[in-house]
């Protein structure tokens, strides 16, 4: 066995990055016979050096990371600030010196994944970041490895906890979004600035990740269309329920059917209570992936936090540092089959429109009317005047499968009826 040490330099020390210190203290001895030679944490880089860190050696603190990335005795760095900047800096500086990567940065292997891949290549060094997707849920290397020889055609999946609790919440209680909303950020699973998970931008950077290691393809996320929550009534979940179905936020990245392109997207969709994802409840994650001959696969557990996350890092620190050890690195990126990113308009789905109408004769025949000119069938319509004899009703229409351009041209036709007062709301209908 090596006596020599590996070096490791963590940049971050938050509610991950303390994790990772402690557990690395702690399971010393467990990690250097897994690894096969003693890792030893040489630095730990965090902004406000003051703060109470417990469990973390408070020797190893610095607040200059670029001094510690640069020591030329570090073999491995951990990178959990997330961010842009100065996080990409510090690992191409990290690679540079000849250290492997280890990040739980989606943001940034979402924006500038190629330009990554391409520096680890160049310097002999190792990218891994199975912690930026789906926190502790194996997912990135089982695509990236176990389904390597396989044909991976669809990938479906609840990747952000946050919304998934939200969702929850309006359906098992009747709650409003707000109020909902109000409830995770009690809880912790939501920040004070809830943007980045409520309107799809987290989800979306793990759709690219996905969607690239799926697809052998390149995908950033301004690839990703993206929709939030913020727009799901607690009527929407009702009529979810009229259904069979119920509302998940849902990432999903699938190969077009003549196999020439892909696409990418993160919306509120209505699936079936019988699909697996279904009964994903609170901040757990899921993934469901469709290949050719390995089938339907399903990816469970929670998504983020502290220890989760964690976990995942150091699965890949053992990874990267057995690769030091073999000099040898993992698989890199592979982009091999360059299929462009359709855009959304060619996405093929079924849809839920409902409707405010005014109520009297002739209107439901307009309303289809408008639909077939527009090559949109109709599966089922169902109609209910207002309580309050306004002079309105509710009209919900659930479509077959047509794209997504055919469908917002019959929308906006919709909008120009004079019998249309309004279109409530429009939700896809996926997982079938």
């Amino acid at each position: 066995m090596r006596t020599r040490p590996l070096k490791v330099a963590l940049l971050g020390c938050g509610v991950v990055g303390s994790e990772v210190a402690r557990i690395m203290t702690t399971h010393a001895d467990d990690l250097t016979a897994r690894i096969g030679a003693p890792v030893e944490l040489a630095g730990i880089a965090v902004r406000r050096p003051d703060r109470v860190r417990e469990g973390v050696p408070a020797e190893l603190v610095t607040t200059d990371a670029t001094a510690l990335v640069k020591r030329g005795d570090i073999d491995v760095v951990i990178e959990v600030i997330g961010g842009i900047e100065p996080a990409r800096k510090l690992i191409m500086t990290a690679f540079e010196q000849g250290a492997s990567v280890v990040s739980a940065n989606k943001a940034l292997v979402a924006a500038d994944g190629a330009a990554l891949h391409a520096a680890a290549e160049e310097h002999g060094a190792d990218l891994y970041y199975e912690a930026a997707v789906a926190g502790a849920i194996p997912l990135v290397r089982p695509l990236r490895e176990s389904l390597a020889g396989d044909k991976v055609n669809r990938v479906l999946g609840i990747v952000n906890g946050t919304t998934n609790f939200i969702l929850d919440r309006m359906d098992s209680s009747g709650a409003g979004y707000s109020e909902a909303l109000d409830e995770a950020t009690a809880l912790g699973y939501a920040e004070a600035d809830p943007t980045a998970d409520v309107e799809g931008f987290d989800a979306a950077a793990k759709a690219a990740i996905l969607a690239g290691i799926a697809f052998h393809t390149r995908v950033t996320i301004d690839d990703v269309h993206r929709e939030g929550l913020t727009e799901v009534t607690a009527a929407d979940i009702v009529s979810a329920k009229r259904m069979g179905c119920t509302v998940k936020l849902l990432a999903i990245c699938e190969r077009a059917a003549d196999g020439a392109s892909v696409t990418a997207r993160v919306h509120p969709a209505m699936i079936p209570l019988t699909h697996p994802l279904a009964s994903v409840r609170e901040a757990y994650n899921a993934v469901f992936v469709e290949s050719e001959a390995a089938g339907q696969l399903m990816f469970y557990g929670p998504g983020a936090g502290g220890s989760p996350t964690a976990s995942a890092v150091l699965g890949d620190l053992v990874a990267v540092c057995r690769n030091k050890l073999n000099e040898s690195t993992g698989p890199g990126e592979s982009a091999y089959t360059q299929l462009p990113v359709g855009p959304m308009g060619e996405v093929v789905t079924r849809y839920h429109i409902s409707l405010d109408v005014a109520d009297k004769p002739g209107v439901l025949a307009q309303v289809a009317m408008v639909f077939a000119e527009h090559g949109v069938s109709i599966d089922t319509v169902r109609q209910q005047g207002r309580p309050d004899g306004d002079g309105e009703a509710s009209l919900v229409v659930v479509t077959h499968r047509a794209a997504d351009a055919a469908l917002s041209s019959t929308v906006e036709a919709l909008r120009n009826l004079d019998t249309v007062r309004g279109v409530a709301s429009i939700m896809r209908v996926e997982g079938e």
